[in-house]
């Protein structure tokens, strides 16, 4: 009788270590995922655009107008998204880089632990297979991107999440909590705020979720409710508070941004298209004895809608293709997780599964870190003094950011390249334009060199590097003396990868 009073609480202590040990998993698996996004942050160059949002929402919360003294050709939110971190930062004397990191690992928990709450009550998905996709989810979110964190498809992904989750409870017969369901919302409304095109990769998701539903009201929630009316606020934000972005980017961006793009067959010569293609047929594959349920469909429809968005911005560049590879990745986890073999024939495919979902992942992983670094010239420019005033004769966004924030320095410029005179001479060398002057067009690279000559007269640069590695800095110089003439007293200080660096005579 002693021996069994023994055995039985230790016997029950056992049994709770094994029941305790597949909750605790998950956990210790996001731990050391989050262990190993934060060392890729730490070895990985900075993200270009986000170190110039940086640089331009830094100039924004110092008084500078947006779309005036600071010209950039995407919707405000796009520079307001950064300023709590620059806030933060100077607050806290810390980084605003490190501060901005900081917070996209915040809302990466924050989403996951909405998207959590949202199916706690739910049957959608057992316990075994809630564990396997929250690690899956969380490296999906803070490892995938690599280069890409911290973009705007990266933010908006985030904010997505929750909405999705919605939708899968609701397809299952469910109704979240209506908190949740504004929050979901709220996460969506953000994810348009970035950028008006990603309403194509929602209404995909609205568009299943009427379908299974059979019902166009189903369209009508508090979560899509909430998404559209903080898009309409929105909008009407920016023709209250930045109207340029109408009257000045707009034109802009319609005449010479929109126009200049990769044909289809480019676009499939990248890896993005593939690697999607690849993940869409595996899915299936892996679904081929059971009926594909409703909220595989929803991944993989959602990602379809931003795979057509990719492909109508025609640029081909790896962050714009970061929505679409995270979903159709989330949904090949989603397959794995939910699949049950059944034969040994099962069993090899879903091992082979596993397999290609690594390798698609690692792909993926390189395909979002190819950018231009600019890392070799940071010792030469250090060299010609401290807190450099950069300037960069180039179109390459990469060849000034992060390297100015990294040196500490001052980035001259307005906009962050000099990109519409290479947008138009792309257009003559396509046939999209003729070889000869075109009044309307070459008049917005006439601005963009006249509000070079005015930043230069306004901040005398100590470095000017001129590209003559993605372009052609030195004869672009040549053939416009009104800028060259203000770069007389600056000599040749150093060549590296054919970016000239100059300095100026003291």
């Amino acid at each position: 009788m002693t021996m069994n009073s023994e055995a039985g609480p230790h016997l029950l202590h056992r049994q709770g270590g094994r029941v305790a040990a597949p909750a605790l998993l998950p956990w210790l698996s996001i731990i050391i995922l989050f262990v190993v996004a934060i060392v890729l942050r730490h070895f990985l160059a900075a993200n270009t655009d986000v170190s110039w949002l940086l640089t331009a929402g830094e100039r924004v919360l110092d008084g500078r107008r947006l779309y005036i003294d600071v010209v950039e050709t995407n919707p405000p939110m796009a520079v307001l998204a950064y300023i709590p971190g620059i806030a933060i930062a100077r607050a806290l004397g810390l980084p605003a880089e490190v501060v901005t990191d900081s917070l996209m690992f915040a809302l990466i928990f924050i989403s996951l632990a909405i998207v959590a709450r949202i199916q706690r009550k739910s049957s959608v998905l057992d316990g075994a297979q809630g564990r396997l996709l929250a690690p899956l989810a969380f490296a999906v979110l803070a490892i995938l991107p690599t280069q890409a964190f911290g973009q705007r498809e990266h933010i908006a992904i985030a904010g997505l999440l929750p909405l999705l989750a919605v939708f899968v409870v609701g397809m299952n017969g469910q109704a979240p909590p209506i908190s949740m369901a504004v929050l979901a919302g709220c996460g969506a409304g953000l994810a348009l705020s970035f950028k008006p095109h990603f309403a194509v990769g929602m209404l995909c998701a609205v568009g299943w979720l009427a379908i299974h539903s059979r019902s166009w009201k189903a369209a009508f929630t508090p979560e899509n409710l909430t998404a559209a009316a903080i898009a309409l606020l929105y909008a009407a934000g920016i023709v209250a508070f930045f109207p340029e972005f109408f009257t000045i980017i707009g034109p802009l961006v319609r005449d010479v941004y929109i126009p200049v793009g990769l044909s289809f067959q480019a676009l499939l010569e990248k890896p993005a298209l593939p690697i999607w293609g690849v993940a869409i047929l595996a899915t299936i594959a892996l679904k081929r004895r059971d009926k594909i349920d409703a909220a595989c469909v929803l991944l993989l429809t959602t990602s379809l809608g931003f795979a057509a968005i990719f492909v109508l911005q025609r640029k081909g560049w790896p962050y714009h293709s970061y929505p679409m590879i995270a979903l159709v990745m989330l949904a090949l986890g989603y397959a794995l997780a939910s699949n049950t073999p059944r034969t040994a024939l099962d069993r090899t495919w879903r091992a082979g599964a596993i397999a290609l979902f690594a390798i698609l992942f690692a792909r993926s992983m390189l395909w979002f870190d190819v950018a231009f670094d600019a890392r070799p010239l940071q010792a030469a420019v250090a060299r010609l003094g401290p807190h450099p005033k950069i300037l960069a004769i180039t179109a390459e966004p990469g060849l000034g950011h992060p390297l100015v924030r990294a040196l500490n320095g001052t980035w001259v410029s307005r906009q962050q390249g000099l990109w519409v005179q290479a947008y138009l001479e792309y257009m003559r060398q396509h046939d999209m334009i003729g070889p000869q002057a075109n009044p309307g067009l070459d008049i917005y690279a006439a601005r963009e060199r006249a509000m070079l000559i005015e930043d230069i007269n306004r901040v005398r640069p100590s470095v000017v590097l001129v590209d003559n590695l993605t372009g052609d800095g030195s004869v672009w110089l040549q053939s416009h003396p009104d800028v060259s003439g203000l770069l007389r007293d600056y000599q040749l200080a150093e060549t590296v990868n054919r970016i000239d660096i100059l300095s100026r005579v003291r």
